[in-house]
Formats: C-alpha cells, structure tokens, sequence
C-alpha cells in the first residue's frame, strides 16, 4: 500500500512538473522577433569559429598564461572555502555540543551563516569585493570561497549529522571527549565522501574563476569577452578548448583520488594516495606564490585605510545610510523588482526544463552498461559511437559556463527570457546527463535482463524496466539542479538575458547601492523558495 502511495505521489509531481514547465513557456512571445536580424549569419559565423579555432602561436601562449590564472584563483579560493566548510560545517552539525538545546542554537546559527553564504551566486560576491577593494586577485578569491565554502560546509554537515552511533557510543563509553570523539570517530568514517565531494566541487570552481573576467580579472574567461567583443569566434573557441581542457584534468585527477581513496587496502593505493596529497599540496602552495607574487597580491594592502574607507562607503550605501529614501523602502521598487523576481523564476523553470528533455532523450545511448550491452543483452556495433558522440557532448556543454554561453547566444538572440534560458540548459544539460547515466550504471541489470530475456522490445525494456528504477534519483537531480540554476540566473541576466541580473547591473553601473540591497534580497527569496520547493518535492518522491 505505502509503494502504491509513492508512485501516486511521483505521477502527480511528474504531471505538477510538466504544468508548470509548460506555464513557464506563455512568458514568451513565440514569432520571429526573438531572433536578431542578424542572428543567422552569426550563428553560422560561431559554429564556423567552432570547427577553424585559432590555434597560432600567439594565441596558445595566451591560452596556457591564462588557463593557469584561472586555476591558480581556483585554488587559493578553494583552500580558502575548504577551511571554512570545516569550521562552520563542523560547528553546524553540532556534533562538538554537550546538549539537545546548544546543539538545536547550533544547528540554527551556524546552518544560517551556511546557508546566506551559499545562496548569493560567487559573481554577486566578486562584484561586491570590487566595489569595496578594488580589483585585486583577492575579490576573486574571496568571492570564490565564500559560497562554495557556504555549499561544502552545509555537505559536511549533513555528512556528519549520517554518521551511524554505534562507532560514535563506543568512543564515548570508552571516556573521549567531544574533540576525541570527532577526530577518531566522526572524520575517519567521512574522510574519502568529503574529500570526493570537495573535488567535485573544484570542478566547479574552475568554471566559476572562469567568469570572474566579467567584473574585469583575467583569467580564460577574460580572454573569452575580449574575443567575443571583437567577433573573434575563432579564437573564443580556442579559449574555450582550454577550459574545456581544464575541467578535463580535474575530473581526471578526481577519478584518479577517488580511486585511491576506495583502493586503500592495496598498496599501489596507498601510494596513489600520497601522490595525490603531494600534487595537491604542491599546486596550492605554487598558486599562492604567483598570486602574491606574479600578481602582486598583498593580503595586509586589504586592511589599508584607503580600502577600509571604501568598503565602509560601499556597505553604508548598501544599507542606506546617508540616503533619505532608499529604494528598499518603496512600494514601487517593491513592485518592479517582485515583477522582475517572477520573470527570473519563469527563466529557470524554463532552462530546467529545456536541459531535463535534451537529457532525456540522450540518457540511454549515454550509459556504458547499455553501450557494451551488459544491461540489455543487446551488443550493436554503433551503440559505442553513440556513446562516445553523447558523452563528449556532456562534457564540452557542462565545461562552458552559462554565462560564456550566454554572451554567445546573446548575438542571436535579442535580449529576454529566452537566451537566458537557452544559454541555462545547454550548461546544465550536459550534467544532467551525466548524472542520469550514472544512474542507470549503476542500477540493478537483473530485472533489465529478465525482461529482455522474455523478449520485450527496447521501447518495452525502457518504459517497463529502466525508467520506473531510475525515475525516483532522476527527478532528485532535476529538483537539485534547479536549485542551483535558480542561484545562477541572476549572472546570465547581467549580458541581458532579463530579470533580476539584468537590472542588477544597471544599478551597480549607476551606484544606486539601495536599489541593489532590494534586488539583492529579491534573490535571495528566490533562493529560499527553491530550496523550500525542492526538499518538500524530494520528500514527496522517496
């Protein structure tokens, strides 16, 4: 009864789901309007850029300097975000707490401090540290450490709070303190999730360093806009192979922890795993000797009193001192900015939706057991090819940031919801279809075979056998994956992809601080309201 319950609740979430994807879809205005005059000479333009990169001496050079920029802001900001995550994560689980009541008040503040942190998107942050310390390598450190620190404490935090009590009791029974009992009881058990965790993660951040160049700090992502005004798609794909390339050497180096971590037992292990911290070590410490140094990077020059007397400027404005009316307190910013706020909710309804169908229809070739036809029994020699097509696709879509892709798209399309939304999918597209195809390698074959066996059609096998296993952990990475774009339509908005991004750089551009406080707030409720929505929903479906 309780199963038939659960599925009752799955096919209406799905049906809720599918309603308000297509309501999303009347906020815009279906003509030929939508594209520029333009915009289909520039199309072809772009994709010739795509197939004859720029691959001169000239142009690789600059690729190598600024892809190890890029990594280097990556990784001082996440040694940054790791020492924070541990502090706050730590403190927010409340495992270091003597009593029910200290550790609810440590629940409460410190998984609020997480969650503020978190919920403002890194670009926000690097632009707020511009403003207040000029344009120093540390506004894009800063920014970078501050919401991913905010996202992995609140992981490890909920990774201690799992943590099964049985270990944890014989510890205290045994007379450990709380200190004792977190350093040899709680952190060992969730050392190889936090450590994988932490490098996916840094997968992220590389492609969040990347963008830092749109609030002027170089980078790969500052050579991407500086082609791109210049019309230089040859060599705004060029850039982008190097991103791509680095996104690559993490996911690799990734596998290659990961794989140390889970092979302990074995000696070759072990001495993985030592090569991996050493690698580790040696690229952090190598990256804060360029930012200090190449860059020219003092942490002391922050705390001048030209700098304090800037920030103090910048977070007075913000809160509306000195100003007799600011644009938090009226009615009709109120009302502009909520419009705003609905039109950035109906953007991100639509790019999850655009990313959750291109992901449907690509996930099945994508997975490895139905390409070497363990799962279905069916061996085809261009299952292989699909797979190879679909995964490199996953891969070039997820490595472009959205708003790399959106300063494309913008040239052909005219400014709205719709290049906003466009530009959302296909970054989120290709980690979507990753996820999914995770899932179904990992799902039990059994039941697949069976059904195969008794001669079910591959339609059959799809619809009957795989999609009813994997749906449940398909429609939790939809819900997790909006979250996050929710959090990212604000910066897509800044290249005049509408909603609150738009009109958040208007103010930053005219310095109107009040007005930037109300659409700050805006977003943040935004925010609020998706993880509400998204954890009641995942509730719904377990």
């Amino acid at each position: 009864m309780k199963s038939i319950f659960r599925l009752h609740n799955r096919f209406i979430l799905t049906l809720v789901l599918l309603a308000v994807f297509v309501w999303s879809l009347f906020s815009i205005q279906w003509n030929a309007d939508l594209i520029h005059s333009g915009g289909i000479p520039t199309l072809l333009q772009i994709v010739e850029g795509l197939i004859h990169p720029d691959l001169s001496p000239e142009v690789l050079i600059l690729g190598f300097e600024s892809a190890w920029i890029t990594l280097a802001y990556a990784v001082a900001g996440m040694s940054l975000a790791i020492i924070y995550a541990l502090i706050i994560g730590i403190l927010a689980s409340g495992v270091l707490t003597s009593n029910r009541t200290s550790r609810i008040v440590s629940k409460v503040f410190f998984r609020g401090i997480l969650g503020f942190t978190r919920s403002i998107h890194e670009l926000i942050w690097a632009w707020l540290f511009v403003a207040a310390i000029g344009l120093s390598p540390f506004a894009a450190i800063f920014a970078l450490a501050i919401p991913y620190g905010g996202i992995l404490g609140r992981i490890f935090a909920d990774m201690l709070n799992d943590v099964s009590g049985e270990p944890i009791k014989a510890l205290k029974s045994a007379g450990a303190s709380k200190l004792q009992t977190l350093i040899y009881g709680y952190l060992p058990l969730i050392w190889a999730d936090m450590i994988s965790y932490t490098m996916y993660r840094f997968e992220c951040a590389i492609r969040s360093s990347a963008i830092m160049s749109f609030i002027g700090l170089g980078g790969l992502g500052y050579q991407i806009q500086l082609s791109l005004q210049d019309l230089k798609y040859d060599r705004v794909w060029a850039f982008v192979f190097f991103l791509i390339g680095l996104v690559i050497f993490v996911d690799v180096w990734s596998n290659f922890v990961r794989k140390a971590l889970t092979d302990r037992k074995k000696r070759q292990g072990f001495s993985s795993g030592w090569r991996s911290v050493f690698f580790t070590l040696l690229l952090t410490i190598g990256s804060w000797v360029f930012i200090h140094i190449a860059e020219n990077a003092q942490f002391f020059e922050l705390l001048s009193e030209k700098n304090i007397e800037a920030a103090k400027r910048f977070f007075g404005g913000l809160i509306g001192l000195n100003n007799d009316e600011p644009a938090f307190l009226d009615r009709n910013n109120w009302a502009a900015a909520l419009k705003l706020t609905l039109e950035t909710l109906e953007m991100s309804i639509m790019a999850i939706g655009f990313a959750t169908i291109a992901a449907f229809l690509t996930v099945v070739p994508a997975a490895r057991n139905i390409a070497n036809g363990h799962l279905t029994g069916s061996k085809k020699w261009y299952n292989w090819l699909l797979y190879g097509i679909v995964r490199l696709s996953y891969i070039f879509s997820r490595s472009v940031p959205e708003l790399v892709w959106a300063m494309m798209i913008i040239f052909i399309f005219k400014p709205g919801l719709l290049p906003g939304a466009i530009a959302l999918a296909l970054h989120n597209f290709g980690i979507l279809g990753k996820l999914w195809a995770e899932v179904i390698e990992d799902m039990d074959s059994r039941p697949i075979q069976n059904l195969a066996a008794s001669g079910a059609s591959k339609i059959e096998t799809l619809f009957y056998g795989i999609l009813p296993t994997v749906l449940p952990r398909f429609l939790t990475y939809i819900l997790y994956r909006w979250e996050v774009i929710m959090r990212t339509t604000i910066v897509v908005g800044f290249v005049g992809a509408g909603g609150l991004g738009m009109e958040f750089k208007l103010a930053m551009s005219f310095f109107n601080y009040t007005q930037i406080t109300l659409l700050l707030l805006c977003y943040m409720i935004l925010v609020i309201i998706a993880d509400f929505a998204s954890e009641s929903t995942r509730k719904a479906v377990r």
